[in-house]
């Protein structure tokens, strides 16, 4: 069976790196290749390394809060690049303000995202969600 490749890192000017590199660790574990774009990571960062990795999955992670501005338009960039089937999740303090979980899914599904998951979320829940997702 393939190996799932994971491009992730964290989105805009967040520096946040803690998170980053617990996600880092529990994904190789899992037996995903991970490349680790680490934090501040643009969009073309983002859909050039998924190009030259080859990836089956975008991982972004924010906790600054502006995630949903920095990930506006990442969906239709991959889809011009020629990634119209990688899989996008996100994941952590997405939004500013109090904004209800399901609203904050509903804003970033709409952007194209496949997998939306709220701060704390156990990474063990976006494991089995990647390997249903790939069939593993």
């Amino acid at each position: 069976m393939k190996q799932v490749t994971l491009v992730m890192g964290v989105v805009g000017a967040d520096v946040h790196a803690v998170g980053n590199k617990i996600l880092n660790f529990v994904f190789t574990e899992a037996g995903f290749k991970v490349v680790n774009l680490g934090v501040m990571v643009t969009q073309k960062e983002f859909v050039e390394a998924a190009i030259e990795a080859a990836a089956d999955a975008i991982i972004v992670s924010s906790l600054y809060g502006h995630g949903e501005i920095d990930c506006k338009g990442l969906r239709d960039k991959c889809d011009e690049a020629g990634l119209k089937n990688i899989k996008l999740y996100a994941g952590g303090n997405l939004v500013i303000g109090k904004v209800s979980f399901e609203e904050v899914e509903a804003r970033y599904k709409e952007m194209g995202f496949d997998r939306v998951y709220p701060p704390g979320t156990d990474p063990k829940t976006a494991i089995e969600h990647i390997k249903q997702d790939f069939g593993m």
